[in-house]
């Protein structure tokens, strides 16, 4: 995997949910912790997509709720790789409520590291991003700055 690299594209994952009972917390919202399940586990597919293997989750470097989600609307959850080190990805998962006309509006985004791992649980090399749009290349130039904000906070003991 040396010299391999993928697109965005080449992961890129989207998810629908329709918000139940059991998804919901004591105030009728989107209960908080479901949500953060649902974004592990979207950036887990993204990875294993991206690096063609097994996966763990590193760190949720950003977790922002924009605001809430209720009972019987149309979550809608996509995920992209933004940033990948040696052996390290960097996953957007943005969440949104879709209203009967598909009409979307951001409830919530994260950012998610995740690690390729080999049976055993030592990193692996992962491929490559190839960044093709504008879009792309302020998610690469962004995810620079957020890996050396995470190397920086690690120094510091975080």
């Amino acid at each position: 995997m040396e010299n391999e690299t993928r697109t965005v594209e080449y992961s890129l994952t989207e998810t629908v949910h329709s918000l139940r009972p059991t998804d919901i917390n004591g105030y009728g919202r989107l209960f908080g912790g479901q949500l953060m399940q649902w974004i592990d586990e979207m950036a887990g597919i993204v990875a294993r997509r991206h690096s063609s293997g097994q996966v763990t989750t590193a760190s949720v470097d950003n977790l922002v709720f924009k605001k809430g989600a209720y009972i019987n609307q149309i979550l809608v959850m996509i995920g992209r790789v933004t940033y990948v080190g040696r052996t390290s990805m960097e996953i957007r998962v943005d969440t949104y409520v879709e209203d009967e006309h598909g009409t979307r509006a951001m409830i919530n985004h994260a950012y998610v590291v995740m690690v390729s791992i080999d049976k055993d649980g030592r990193a692996l090399s992962v491929p490559g991003l190839d960044v093709r749009t504008e879009s792309e290349r302020a998610e690469w130039e962004g995810g620079k700055r957020r890996y050396a904000l995470r190397k920086e906070r690690r120094k510091e003991g975080y």
